[in-house]
């Protein structure tokens, strides 16, 4: 599995419930542009449309070789996932007030994958707890690199 990038921003901002892996629909001339690993996935969210999941604000630059062919960067792409996940998922949007954010993006042998996440939103104060703890963790690892 080689990791392509992460959506660091989805942990900063969002409580992580339970995560899927899904297929992308993807033009050729995106696939080329991911494995030069030109993709932000910062800003994307999933949004669900009759029964079936797009992937939306995922940023794709243009492929560098592409001529008239070339993708749009923030087009809106497919997901491809089994019709009970995408009910459950959109159950779970619309009854818990949840939402659905990709966190990583990944090539399983040849097949690209998008890991999607199920995530609550997290408080100012909780954002401020996990800061806290991460730079605690970090000096605590400091001490211990620099005892030895």
């Amino acid at each position: 599995m080689k990791v392509v990038t992460q959506n660091k921003k989805a942990f900063h901002d969002y409580f992580i419930l339970d995560t899927y892996e899904a297929g992308i629909e993807l033009k050729g001339t995106e696939i080329k542009s991911v494995r030069l690993g030109h993709v932000n996935l910062k800003d994307a969210f999933i949004r669900f449309k009759n029964d079936e999941a797009f992937i939306e604000n995922m940023h794709i630059a243009p492929y560098e070789q592409g001529n008239i062919f070339n993708h749009e960067p923030l087009r809106n792409r497919k997901l491809l996932l089994h019709k009970k996940q995408i009910k459950k998922l959109q159950r779970e949007v619309k009854e818990n007030g949840l939402t659905v954010v990709p966190t990583k993006l990944y090539f399983n042998t040849s097949k690209l994958k998008v890991e999607i996440a199920l995530a609550r939103g997290k408080k100012l104060y909780d954002k401020r707890q996990d800061l806290k703890a991460k730079d605690a963790k970090r000096d605590m690892e400091r001490a211990l690199k620099n005892a030895y």
